[in-house]
């Protein structure tokens, strides 16, 4: 079976290289835990979701998910009680949610027959996997980034909170990579189906969270490759209408809009030398990233 992975940000920073940055900046790295807090807590719902959905088979997996629930909701009670500790926000994250941008692009209504169940499981699964993969990459980096900053007591404390975390994310990971595998297993048309969701849940996250990280000029056009990469997993004759549906919000949207503006603003605010010599470059500089409309099926 096809095993996928994370991709780097379109500019070729990767995890280890953003989580530098973020350990170096107190306020972007309370930021940062808020966004872990926020979608771990998120998680639980979506999870039980899916349980709703499951209706009580299989048994198993519906057993196994509920235990999920219950890693991730002890997630979100660790880090919570961490931002209490340093006095930081809990409130909803500003800028662009990750989990609302993955959210917006699933096609919530692909399965909703009860002869389509098998399809939704897969389809459940290969979606938890790959934003899982996503957290485990990041928990790993904030980790090894924490060990080589200063050891203060604060980064000590936010350390030892992840360390906790992580295997747990790691253990889902496999988990999730068990399930697809056994499913895949039944059949060869099992198999393709697994192999089919696993491109495009895997071109749902890399959109998700490049969306999430890149207000930078040029975004616009960035998310439209995305949404492109997005319908070529996607049979020849969904693709046009999946393109129409998704098309005006990724090219035309206010979040976007709204995140460029609270950005520049806390730059400026910061310091108005630095957002004139650096971050206004670094917004302009998105122009220069690639950004040309993929055209392969």
């Amino acid at each position: 079976m096809t095993v996928s992975y994370p991709h780097k940000l379109y500019n070729g920073m990767n995890a280890r290289d953003i989580l530098k940055r973020v350990v170096s900046d107190r306020e972007i790295h309370l930021i940062t835990l808020n966004r872990y807090r926020y979608n771990e807590q998120r998680s639980c719902k979506d999870l039980t979701d899916v349980i709703e959905k499951l209706n009580g088979q299989p048994k198993d997996l519906v057993q196994e998910l509920s235990r999920h629930v219950c890693d991730e909701s002890r997630h979100a009670m660790w880090l919570t009680d961490l931002l209490v500790d340093l006095g930081a926000d809990i409130g909803t994250p500003p800028g662009m949610s990750y989990i609302d941008e993955f959210e917006r692009l699933l096609d919530q209504d692909s399965y909703v027959n009860e002869n389509q169940r098998e399809e939704a499981i897969i389809a459940a699964l290969a979606a938890i996997n790959v934003t899982e993969k996503r957290g485990c990459e990041y928990f790993s980096a904030h980790i090894h980034a924490l060990k080589e900053a200063p050891q203060t007591e604060e980064n000590i404390k936010i350390r030892e909170t992840l360390e906790k975390i992580f295997p747990e994310e790691a253990g889902h990971v496999r988990w999730g990579n068990r399930w697809l595998k056994k499913i895949a297993q039944k059949s060869s048309e099992t198999q393709q189906k697994v192999e089919q969701a696993k491109r495009k849940y895997t071109a749902i996250e890399q959109a998700a969270y490049e969306a999430g990280m890149d207000i930078m000029a040029g975004a616009e056009l960035r998310r439209l490759n995305h949404l492109v990469d997005i319908a070529n997993t996607l049979p020849l004759w969904e693709r046009p209408q999946y393109l129409m549906q998704y098309l005006p919000q990724t090219l035309l949207d206010p979040q976007l809009q709204k995140t460029r503006l609270q950005a520049a603003q806390r730059a400026w605010n910061r310091n108005p030398q630095d957002f004139v010599e650096k971050f206004v470059p670094m917004f302009l500089n998105g122009l220069n990233q690639p950004q040309s409309v993929k055209t392969k099926s």
